[in-house]
This record gives structure tokens, sequence and C-alpha cells, in this order.
């Protein structure tokens, strides 16, 4: 009885180690998009964005989600203008190793009008 109770305590605490693990190596790539976030939604509030050039602000992007580490290129982002309103839609993927095995992990950080 008490040798199962400690072997199920056992499998619970490398069970949670496990995901624990997996957390810390996904982490990073959420943390970067996040800022690639942040930087998208500055760039919506400053009212230069809407008087530049569509590709300058494509370009600007780009820019800084290598600075970031992110594997954004150019075909990524797409910055529309309609009216009054700037939209910028970014989507890429990340590659994270897992335990010898690759996950890509999506990503769609976007902001402004329609």
């Amino acid at each position: 009885m008490a040798g199962t109770r400690l072997l199920r305590v056992a499998a619970g605490i490398a069970v949670l180690v496990v995901l624990a693990a997996i957390g810390i190596v996904l982490t990073p790539a959420y943390v970067e998009n996040w800022k690639l976030q942040r930087y998208v939604n500055e760039l919506l509030d400053d009212p230069a964005t809407a008087t530049q050039p569509l590709d300058v602000t494509r370009a600007r992007i780009v820019n800084k989600a290598a600075t970031l580490g992110l594997p954004v290129h150019s075909d990524d982002v797409q910055v529309t203008h309609s009216q009054n309103a700037i939209r910028i839609d970014v989507l890429y993927r990340v590659p994270v190793d897992v335990a010898g095995y690759t996950v890509y992990l999506h990503f769609r950080p976007a902001g402004g009008g329609s």
C-alpha cells in the first residue's frame, strides 16, 4: 500500500517536471512574440505611421522582429491602409526543439482598423 502511494507520488512529480521543462523551452518564443505585438501596437498608436509608405512600416516590423530573434520575413507582414485606418497583420512560425522533436509555434500579432 505505501509502496503504491510512493510510486504514484513519484510519477506525479515526474509529470510535473516534464511539463515544467516543456514550459521553460516554449516560454522564450511567447515572450518575444509579446514584445513584437507591443511594437505593432506602438506603431499603430504613432500618428506618423499613417503617413509613411506601407513598405517602410513593413520593413520596420521585419527589422524589429530580427532584433528579437524572430524569423519574420517581408512576405509574413501585411500592411493595409483603408480610409484613415492602418491594419497590420503578421503571421510567422517559430521552430522549437522539444526533446528531439521540432514543434512549430504559429504566431499572429495584429492590430489596427479593418
